[in-house]
């Protein structure tokens, strides 16, 4: 039995909600980490872990400089707890900006994926990406025939926009029974997801699952993307 089995047999009514919180946002940075694309913005959770870190960093800066060993305790456990938070919302934010960095224009296309971030990341996004597209008119961009400067063309059946590598196979650790049968496209191959299993699945795969789960909470999720299995064992 490991933690994600003790966690999966908790009553979710009986955990503090700071504690599911926090699972909560662990599991949102691994699985963004290892997800080809752009996972939703979890705007409820993140208002929620957010409001929490302003209140504990008023309460630290209130509390600071009062010499009672209680206090001063409590304070550095405060200090701890907060800095576990700001490193799990650093990392999340991370790797959301990489893969906006990553595939901007495809993002910026496609109106599914850019519902996925938040308002400050459709401003980062569409700021970023005139500043770029700034520099490198400016740089080399307009020397090139007009033809030849836009940075989306897909010009003789080639696109210039870099796309995910959504057929890249990930490991996949199922968190919870999967009711109905995968049938893998294109064959007459079907398999079960059972609490515990794992597979080396094409996440085109198991899209189905991702859409029937989706606006759920995150400890709710059957699944979770792995690019490594090390790094789906938290």
């Amino acid at each position: 039995m490991d933690i994600e089995d003790i966690l999966a047999d908790v009553d979710g009514d009986a955990v503090p909600q700071e504690t599911r919180d926090l699972q909560e946002l662990t599991r949102a940075w691994v699985t963004e980490r290892s997800a080809p694309e752009i996972l939703p913005w979890p705007e409820s959770l993140m208002e929620r872990i957010m409001d929490r870190v302003r209140q504990q960093i008023e309460l630290v800066e209130t509390q600071t400089g009062n010499m009672d060993p209680k206090t001063n305790f409590r304070l550095i456990i405060i200090q701890t707890e907060l800095e576990r938070f700001k490193f799990l919302v650093r990392s999340f934010l991370r790797a959301r900006v990489a893969k906006i960095d990553k595939h901007a224009l495809y993002i910026l296309t496609n109106p599914s994926q850019k519902s996925r971030l938040s308002s400050s990341e459709v401003q980062y996004l569409t700021t970023h990406q005139s500043l770029l597209h700034a520099h490198y008119r400016s740089s080399f961009l307009s020397q090139f025939p007009s033809q030849l400067q836009r940075l989306d063309d897909t010009a003789g059946g080639i696109s210039m926009i870099e796309q995910p590598e959504v057929d890249k196979a990930v490991f996949v650790r199922a968190l919870k029974d999967v009711r109905e049968p995968m049938v893998v496209e294109g064959t007459d191959m079907a398999f079960e997801m059972k609490r515990g299993d794992i597979f080396v699945r094409s996440p085109g795969l198991l899209h189905d699952i991702g859409v029937r789960t989706a606006g759920t909470r995150l400890d709710d999720q059957p699944m979770r993307w792995s690019a490594q299995y090390a790094a789906s064992q938290v």
